[in-house]
């Protein structure tokens, strides 16, 4: 049983996935850098300063009005809109750099499929047509050998 885990294990698609799903860790950590200390203070600004991710309902009358959201979660039930608003906009980066991503590994992709294959050496081409005249020949009934 060990031994078959180990081939399992270090079979190529599954060490494969395991360093896709350890850089698609990192990149998430990027992108939600990004969001959150790049883009968000950007829109922020645009918008006069706001920042979505201190917005949000107090369902609870528990929770002081102008607190901080992570102090208004700690105080009572709230609905965190803002918090949605900027995970919302991750996804939407995230999606939109792997839509880039995969539109230039397809272009590279259309491009080595369109080079011209190698043309066949002669001696290749002399041995196929040998092989389709022998197969084309009909058969002499006789000893099986």
């Amino acid at each position: 049983m060990l031994e078959e885990f180990k081939k399992f294990a270090l079979r190529g698609n599954v060490v494969d996935l395991a360093v896709g799903v350890i850089i698609g860790a990192a990149f998430g950590s990027i992108v939600t850098s990004a969001v959150q200390d790049v883009f968000m203070p950007i829109i922020g600004a645009i918008t006069g300063g706001l920042d979505f991710s201190n917005y949000y309902i107090a369902l609870s009358s528990s929770v002081q009005k102008g607190a901080a959201y992570a102090d208004a979660k700690k105080q009572g039930a709230v609905i965190g809109y803002g918090q949605f608003i900027t995970v919302a906009l991750n996804f939407m980066i995230v999606a939109f750099v792997l839509f880039l991503v995969i539109r230039a590994m397809n272009k590279l992709q259309t491009q080595e499929e369109a080079k011209p294959l190698p043309e066949t050496p002669a001696d290749v081409k002399l041995l196929g047509e040998i092989r389709d005249i022998l197969a084309a020949k009909p058969k002499v009934p006789g000893p099986e050998v």
